[in-house]
């Protein structure tokens, strides 16, 4: 049975684009342009994620998250055209999942959807949870894999040197922490670290060509300077 997936948003072309990938990779998708229209789907269907607009023109996307929070626990991402960190504290506070800033590469959306669907089902799945996530990490369509050494970004193969890898496995290890410098370098290379020593430095500019991170923007390994590094949860 095909996922329920609930999109809503009142930017027409944007509601559509995010139907169309969706339906293509086999969800069955209830796409609504306004909060009323959305309620009752939520009342009325038993959906398992939806992707809600936080501006819409009737009901906006936090309220539809409340809503659904009150009766339901499946996966919510947020849908924003401000970055503000405001709203996304909102979001979150509401009971939101994940949150994804306007514009977007849908691809990116799919990844995350998928992330959340699978979170969701481990979630409930206590066997499969104590197996996969000591092993496998997913993180925004960034999953890499301790068992097989493979590392994939919305699902193409991404390829790793052995240090590479683990750099990116030690970081996701501490998901939500800073790692300072010296104790990704003593944890990666097994040495004392030194205050001159850009090893580090280089082999997370080489992992963030790979990831296709934008050097001022960073999706997944932030710069914290004078500290470390982190991949925010």
């Amino acid at each position: 049975m095909s996922e329920k997936i609930l999109v809503v948003d009142d930017e027409k072309e944007i509601a559509d684009l995010i139907e169309v990938y969706l339906k293509n990779d086999g969800y069955t998708v209830y796409k609504y342009y306004n909060g009323i229209d959305a309620l009752k789907c939520i009342d009325e269907i038993q959906l398992d994620l939806a992707i809600l607009d936080v501006m819409l023109p009737d009901i906006d996307g936090f309220h539809l998250c409340q809503k659904i929070r009150e009766k339901f626990y499946y996966p919510v991402i947020m849908l924003t055209a401000k970055v503000e960190d405001g709203d996304k504290i909102m979001g979150l506070t509401l009971g939101a999942d994940d949150y994804i800033t306007k514009p977007f590469n849908p691809l990116e959306v799919i990844a995350r959807v998928k992330t959340q669907l699978r979170r969701y089902m481990r979630y409930n799945n206590p066997a499969l949870r104590q197996i996969t996530e000591k092993n496998e990490y997913d993180i925004r369509g960034l999953v890499i894999n301790k068992d097989n050494h493979k590392c994939f970004l919305y699902e193409k193969e991404i390829q790793l040197t052995p240090i590479e890898f683990s750099i990116l496995w030690y970081l996701c290890e501490h998901q939500g922490k800073v790692v300072p410098s010296e104790e990704l370098f003593e944890a990666v290379w097994k040495e004392k670290y030194f205050n001159n020593n850009n090893t580090v430095m280089a082999h997370i500019g080489r992992l963030r060509e790979k990831l296709n991170e934008p050097a001022k923007n960073p999706k997944f390994i932030k710069t914290i300077w004078g500290v470390g590094y982190e991949i925010e949860k």
